[in-house]
């Protein structure tokens, strides 16, 4: 046999042997992908409470000020949203947020929350503030941080979720990590993953069809 050939025969099967080896581990990424899914989905169909942090969740994190030294803010529409959808379907939403700022305050007035908490650097009192308050147990809240302030919340919840800009650290704990980023549609992302867990997001669609 050609020597060429030969090397080109064993080269072949090696490229081929490869090739299994990587299909091998895309199949097993697509499986632990959709296991940790699954895992997701079951934990969101029960919850009844959604807390939102502001800064790098429902914005991109980015701070604005006025010549007058007001702090501004933008929100994305379809975020919000997603936010009345939560609440039109039962799951109550809740602000938790380090920092304090009026936009804020009229954010949250605009999409008729009740639940407002600013300046809250310790964020496991207000966490247990509202589950007195309506009468919850932790699994059945949810939360969305983009910071190690989180780190409470997200190691106490039911269900976690964090953006892709957020620390490796919450990236290891939560349960589901966005495509989109921050205050750019990540959390009418994660509004429309615990809407389907519970068997809401066709009605929800729905109604804007009729």
């Amino acid at each position: 046999m050609d020597d060429t050939a030969e090397r080109g025969g064993v080269d072949g099967a090696r490229q081929s042997a490869g090739l299994d080896v990587a299909l091998q581990r895309a199949g097993l990424d697509v499986a632990l992908q959709r296991a940790g899914l699954d895992v997701a989905l079951q934990r969101a169909k029960g919850l009844k409470l959604m807390i939102f942090d502001v800064d790098g969740v429902m914005t991109d994190g980015t701070l604005y000020y006025s010549e007058r030294g007001e702090e501004l803010k933008a929100f994305n529409i379809q975020d919000g949203h997603g936010i009345k959808m939560l609440r039109q379907y039962g799951v109550e939403v809740a602000l938790i947020t380090a920092r304090k700022s009026r936009a804020v305050e009229l954010r949250a007035a605009n999409l008729g929350l009740a639940h407002l908490h600013q300046g809250v650097e310790d964020k496991r009192s207000a966490h247990a503030s509202l589950l007195a308050q309506l009468g919850l147990a932790a699994e059945q809240s949810g939360c969305m941080g983009d910071d190690l302030l989180d780190l409470p919340l997200i190691t106490r919840c039911g269900f976690a979720a964090t953006v892709p800009a957020a620390p490796e650290a919450l990236k290891l704990r939560a349960h589901y990590l966005t495509r989109a980023q921050g205050g750019h549609g990540a959390v009418r992302e994660v509004c429309e993953f615990i809407l389907r867990a519970q068997g809401s997001l066709e009605r929800a669609i729905s109604a804007h069809l009729i």
